[in-house]
């Protein structure tokens, strides 16, 4: 009996942001419609994003969830509390889990300020404490997803947190990974790249674990890292820059490329079947 007879295919979507909470990127309404589209074939779906500061909290009705709050996610030795809130998506029958904490993302910005448009020095600290919150959640909630579908460099460090970290975690140990690049303007994003390895590395991931970013951790080599432990690809538009594109075709997985066609969330779901080994031998597989 198949895996898809004895229960809903299970899909965890981490965004790094989603429309109407967050627009600042096209990502934005792909991340709206996709966990909709796959939630009404049928899959069991849950969605997490930053909480950042630029959301209205009143606005969209957050509000925060107490037995999945309180734990306390350590980052380079040091304890944050983790802070869960859900809002529904306006106009579908469909959640979204914010992970927060009372000293990240407060300011009005995302991962830059709004106002003086530079990007925030911290982001290393909170994409580290973004990762282990949703793992941390996921786990309470005592949700076994069958595929992660990780959205957005912000979200880049899921899959080797999945892979490495969280390797002799049960609720992760069968999850097959996709992972959506995106362009965007890469000198308007720095990371500090000394500064993050050496966050993973108190972790105990390794420099060999975490070698596309030891040097730089720009938007490219951030989205490389997630693609080495990644089983799948999703090339989100047709402006990824030429380096990741060839560093994606050398991999030999699985990729598909998102296109505005009516069958298109029709493809995710073939994707989540084919990496998820569930369909039928025969059944094939189709991408764009």
């Amino acid at each position: 009996m198949s895996i898809l007879n004895r229960r809903k295919m299970r899909v965890l979507y981490v965004c790094q942001e989603i429309e109407p909470f967050v627009d600042d990127h096209h990502m934005a309404p792909v991340t709206r419609q996709l966990p909709k589209s796959i939630q009404d074939r049928g899959r069991e779906i849950r969605t997490f994003m930053p909480k950042f500061g630029s959301i209205n909290e009143r606005r969209h009705q957050l509000h925060e969830v107490i037995r999945l709050s309180g734990a306390n996610i350590v980052v380079d030795d040091v304890d944050y509390q983790l802070v869960v809130k859900v809002a529904s998506m306006p106009g579908v029958r469909m959640q979204v889990y914010f992970i927060d904490n009372e000293v990240f993302f407060q300011d009005r910005g995302t991962y830059y300020d709004f106002d003086t448009h530079k990007t925030y020095k911290d982001n290393d600290l909170k994409m580290v404490f973004y990762a282990k919150g949703i793992l941390e959640t996921v786990k309470n909630l005592q949700w076994h997803p069958d595929i992660v579908h990780v959205i957005g460099w912000y979200s880049a460090l899921l899959p080797v947190y999945i892979r490495k970290y969280f390797a002799d975690e049960p609720y992760f140990s069968e999850a097959k990974i996709v992972t959506s690049v995106y362009s965007h303007n890469e000198e308007d994003i720095k990371i500090n790249a000394n500064s993050l390895v050496k966050k993973l590395e108190f972790d105990g991931l390794t420099k060999k674990d975490v070698k596309p970013i030891v040097d730089m951790a720009n938007v490219t080599n951030l989205y490389k890292l997630a693609i080495d432990y990644s089983d799948a690809i999703v090339y989100g538009d047709e402006n990824i820059n030429d380096t990741l594109k060839k560093y994606i075709q050398k991999t030999d997985k699985p990729t598909i490329h998102h296109s505005h066609q009516p069958n298109m969330f029709d493809v995710y779901d073939q994707l989540y079947n084919e990496i998820n080994a569930i369909v039928d031998a025969d059944a094939g597989f189709f991408g764009v």
